[in-house]
């Protein structure tokens, strides 16, 4: 009897771990990393190759980047996602992983059409789903937590429809304790990983997901956008215009844009349009929402800027964007000043603000790698410029000097690496940091910044 309560109760408590959201990722996690294990075991003594040569199949060396790629996938959504952000990162991470993990970008596995149609009705109704007409089944991009649908509606306007992947809510909420568990003892065991902060990675990415699961963040973020541009006189600037009375948690309607990818570089030729003009206006324009709104966009890869037909510029998916308070703001805007201008001190110093001077900091030893690591990027053009090389020869001058890389630093950084990936083409002799439209701009727009600011707590004191 006492052996039929014990095998019960396992079998209960199995079959709760199977049930319930946590235990039941933490179950397939421990499955995929034991195969993934031993594949690179039977790798290693060279068993596969040996079974591949015996079938007759091509034999291709399973690598780690190849490994971890294949994990993600077989996870799922929040691990494809955090994929992503590898392959879009050239220079955060190791060339091999980035360029592995690109082959995630495009290949996200669609979900089915009928499931597009039933969150519809669901979360719009029946009667403002009726209004969406010619949905077109095969989404027009896939994505690690949501698909994009070209559409109409009844009025004959264009629209994209984003629909929210079904279940992937509470399935992030379970995959992130265990990235969360799983970076803790990355930060105890790993020597001078509380330089890279993995808990504080993890967390950041935390709360973008849950920023990017509601879309009606989204659509505000895509008003206030087109707000500022508008603010800025930049009327040749934009997002898609978001529908709101179609807009949910889960649903995003807006509008279509129509024109060509800033990275189709031929076409761009082919239409005759000027490339360099167009980066440095974007730029310009995506530099003042930082200085004069702490708000700006946080993933401006290539896919994600358009060249429109009416010859605008399309800034599209702000699922991600950056917010700075004043003080943040500030310290960016020190950071540019001293980069652009050559002052490595100022700079240091700057660097060391933003975070906090580690004890016995060599402050000369730290200008001095500083000056090494920056100094081609003030004499070099975008195309001579190795910018996968960049951010790792910062975080290595950061890690020997044991100078955390501050959060916003490292946002505005990457943001640039994405520009600088079609500016190569587009502008092969432009310099952002020494191009006299840019710079001069940028300190004109400081300047003016400061001055407002100053007035409005000017104005607030006396009030």
């Amino acid at each position: 009897m006492f052996w039929y309560v014990v095998l019960g109760v396992v079998a209960a408590l199995f079959l709760l771990s199977v049930v319930l959201p946590v235990p039941r990722r933490m179950w397939a996690f421990t499955l995929y990393a034991a195969k993934y294990f031993w594949l690179w075991v039977l790798d290693a003594t060279r068993l596969r190759k040996l079974w591949f040569k015996l079938t007759g199949r091509p034999y291709t060396k399973l690598t780690r980047p190849i490994l971890l790629r294949l994990f993600c996938e077989d996870m799922g959504p929040t691990f494809l996602k955090f994929g992503q952000i590898i392959a879009s990162s050239a220079g955060l991470f190791p060339d091999a992983y980035v360029k592995e993990f690109q082959k995630v970008l495009d290949r996200v596995r669609p979900f089915g059409f009928e499931d597009v149609k039933r969150t519809l009705v669901e979360d719009l109704g029946a009667e403002k789903a009726a209004r969406l007409t010619d949905i077109e089944p095969k989404p027009l991009a896939s994505a690690s937590i949501a698909q994009v649908h070209t559409a109409t509606l009844d009025d004959g306007t264009k629209v994209v429809i984003k629909v929210q992947r079904p279940g992937i809510a509470a399935r992030t909420a379970a995959d992130m304790k265990i990235l969360r568990f799983m970076a803790g003892i990355v930060a105890r065991l790993k020597r001078d990983a509380e330089l890279a902060n993995p808990v504080g990675v993890v967390e950041d990415f935390a709360a973008t997901l849950r920023e990017e699961l509601d879309f009606r963040k989204e659509a505000a973020n895509l008003d206030r956008f087109n707000e500022i541009m508008l603010e800025l006189g930049h009327k040749d600037v934009r997002a898609p215009r978001p529908l709101n009375e179609l807009t949910t948690a889960r649903v995003l309607v807006m509008e279509r844009f129509f024109g060509v990818r800033v990275d189709h570089y031929e076409e761009i030729k082919r239409r005759g349009i000027n490339g360099e003009e167009k980066l440095v206006h974007g730029l310009r324009a995506w530099f003042q929402c930082v200085v004069f709104y702490g708000f700006f966009h946080g993933d401006v890869h290539a896919g994600n800027l358009m060249l429109l037909d009416d010859e605008d510029l399309g800034f599209l998916d702000f699922g991600i964007v950056g917010r700075f308070e004043d003080h943040q703001r500030w310290m960016v805007t020190d950071y540019m000043i001293a980069f652009s201008t050559g002052n490595y001190r100022q700079l240091a110093k700057v660097m060391c603000d933003m975070t906090e001077m580690p004890p016995g900091l060599d402050m000369e030893a730290f200008v001095g790698d500083l000056k090494e690591t920056y100094g081609p990027l003030l004499t070099l053009s975008f195309k001579d410029v190795n910018y996968a090389e960049f951010l790792p020869g910062i975080q290595r001058v950061a890690t020997r000097h044991r100078v955390k890389m501050p959060k916003e630093f490292v946002l505005i950084t990457k943001q640039l690496l994405y520009f600088d990936r079609y500016a190569k083409a587009l502008a092969p002799n432009l310099n952002v940091f020494t191009d006299p439209r840019l710079v001069m701009g940028m300190m004109q727009d400081i300047q003016k910044a400061r001055m407002d600011y100053e007035a409005r707590r000017a104005a607030s004191a006396s009030a």
